[in-house]
């Protein structure tokens, strides 16, 4: 694989995406008092092929059965990512009026444009303990952070990632991009959105370094070894108590892929989680990867191969093997670009930066 991170080193280097947040958070929130939630959505005017792989055992999720690459709609219009566990599927309601006051969505009527369906798939992250239980995401929160996106975005504890926990550290929302500048995908973009809040842990407790920078390496991001008193202090945390965790994300490229390969990539991308994740996919957690095909670039001429194989496999498998990098590197973006929250302690406040 042979690629250098996109301009923004975002989900959004994939042309024709967009990601918005909605949050409420405040300064002083405490497990159990004041407001720390949010949503983030993943835009994509003109809808964009998509498919779902869920892996966790605590899934809270919205239209992945729609997604199944048996089934007859093919694209979605936005994806939400939420805190709030099941209570913010709400969000998706508000995402949904948004889109439906642009006239995004299936046309349901050739007499009358304005008669649209959009298609909004949905995740969940349980944050309740972070901040007052009551107070989560709502239709205003997906409208809102519907309206929101664009290009560039915040990362970190902020969005769907505002109550966000990684183990014991705080968790965020982080992204990543890889541009193919030769082979069979030059020209080939692809980008990954995550939403941090595992039961397992984000770090090495022998070295202090994340361990998603396994596949890079330490350099690669900056890192370096904790100290002795880093270390001591990070091992002396309480691990996670909560219940119900989840990790959640949007792996997409720009190649065109059908939803069969989209369900490819949303699968490999759970290959990245493990590793910067342990454990990852517990009972505890539902995890879960929307996949994206904007389908904008067109790549190079790909190898001939045996008939009783897909003519994209070569294009496809590289693609996956990025997707799985990408995720990887989000997750350590979102824990690194991670605020204190609630008496959780970040990464970088326990570490350095």
């Amino acid at each position: 694989m042979t690629g250098a991170p996109g301009p923004l080193n975002a989900l959004t280097d994939i042309a024709g995406l967009l990601v918005g947040h909605h949050h409420v958070l405040d300064p002083d929130a405490t497990r159990g008092s004041g407001a720390a939630t949010g949503s983030t959505v993943v835009r994509a005017p003109g809808g964009a092929v998509a498919a779902v792989d869920v892996r966790g055992g605590g899934p809270g999720t919205r239209e992945t059965d729609l997604l199944d690459p048996a089934n007859t709609v093919r694209h979605a219009h936005a994806i939400l990512l939420t805190g709030g566990s099941a209570y913010g599927l709400a969000a998706a309601d508000g995402v949904m009026r948004w889109l439906e006051e642009h006239g995004e969505g299936i046309p349901m009527d050739p007499a009358d444009p304005t008669r649209v369906v959009p298609i909004v798939p949905g995740a969940v992250i349980f944050d309740l303990p972070v901040g007052d239980w009551s107070t989560r995401p709502t239709a205003e929160f997906g409208y809102h952070a519907a309206e929101a996106a664009g290009p560039d975005f915040l990362r970190g504890s902020v969005g769907a990632g505002a109550g966000a926990q990684a183990g014991a550290l705080k968790g965020g929302i982080g992204s990543a991009s890889i541009r193919f500048t030769d082979g069979i995908a030059a020209g080939v973009t692809v980008g990954a959105l995550v939403v941090a809040n595992p039961v397992g842990s984000v770090f090495d407790p022998r070295t202090g370094l994340p361990w998603g920078v396994g596949t890079d390496g330490p350099e690669f991001a900056g890192f370096r070894p904790a100290t002795p008193e880093q270390l001591a202090a990070a091992n002396a945390l309480p691990v996670k108590s909560t219940v119900l965790n989840t990790t959640i994300g949007v792996v997409a490229t720009d190649a065109p892929l059908d939803t069969l390969g989209c369900r490819r990539l949303a699968t490999t991308a759970h290959d990245g989680l493990a590793r910067a994740v342990r454990p990852a996919h517990s009972p505890l957690d539902g995890d879960t990867f929307f996949a994206l095909a904007t389908g904008t670039a067109t790549p190079p001429d790909l190898p001939a191969l045996p008939a009783t194989f897909p003519g994209d496999l070569p294009l496809l498998d590289e693609l996956c093997t990025a997707a799985a990098v990408c995720v990887e590197r989000a997750v350590v973006d979102a824990i690194r670009s991670a605020v204190s929250v609630a008496g959780i302690p970040s990464y970088s406040e326990l570490f350095g930066s």
